[in-house]
């Protein structure tokens, strides 16, 4: 990628501003001054102006998103996931996928375009693993329906989905469940609830394909992917 582009995406500047700020001598990469705003960075650090970024082809960030945030990459009116992301990032950056506003957990954010495609095609029928809080009781009936491809309604009818009842409260009519499922349509999984009487409380997903969300990472905080997350999601 282009140096300046790169300062670009980074927020760094104006492209023109990063252009007079090279041609000034005051951009370095990998140790070496940079005077040619055309020059490709592979990878390493740029300095720019005193302050260094990292340039890498692709980034993976893990975040716990909390409710009330909006899973976009921008909104005039409301706080979005990648607002969360105190770090300087890039500007292609993007979440994989989505959360409704009220529901939290893992979520993917990266730039790596083929493997949000992997992630999310039909074809390819990712894992994601929710857990659910539900108003109503569930019942054995739920699980075989749910398993065998449940309709929703005329514009659903779920795949198959595994559906784990983790507790009932048969005094306070509440239940609370794990479900996975292998698709990911609109408001999918409350809508499969209320296909069978029941109301969900509180959503939070748990896994999406090979990624499971840190248990000690906190809601609201976020986190780069290690080497080995990395790699099992490239090599599914």
């Amino acid at each position: 990628m282009r140096i300046d582009r790169f300062l670009s995406d980074m927020g760094a500047g104006t492209r023109t501003e990063i252009k007079k700020a090279i041609k000034a001598g005051r951009v370095s990469a990998g140790g070496v001054t940079v005077t040619d705003p055309g020059m490709h960075v592979a990878g390493g650090e740029v300095v720019f102006c005193g302050r260094t970024y990292l340039y890498e082809p692709f980034v993976y960030y893990m975040l716990n998103k909390p409710a009330g945030v909006v899973t976009a990459t921008e909104d005039r009116r409301q706080r979005t996931v990648l607002d969360l992301i105190e770090e300087p990032k890039r500007k292609d950056i993007f979440p994989v996928g989505r959360l409704d506003k009220d529901t939290e957990g893992l979520l993917l954010i990266t730039n790596d375009g083929d493997l949000a495609h992997n992630l999310l095609s039909p074809k390819k029928h990712a894992d994601k693993v929710y857990f659910v809080r539900l108003s109503g009781l569930v019942t054995g009936e739920d699980v075989t329906a749910f398993a065998a491809g449940l309709y929703v309604d005329e514009t659903l009818t779920a795949l198959p989905a595994e559906l784990v009842i983790l507790s009932t409260d048969a005094e306070k009519n509440t239940s609370e469940c794990e479900i996975t499922i292998r698709e990911g349509k609109f408001h999918q999984v409350k809508r499969m609830f209320a296909a069978v009487g029941k109301e969900v409380l509180y959503l939070k997903r748990l896994r999406m394909g090979p990624l499971t969300l840190d248990p000690a990472l906190p809601v609201g905080a976020w986190r780069r992917l290690t080497a080995e997350e990395i790699r099992a999601l490239t090599e599914q």
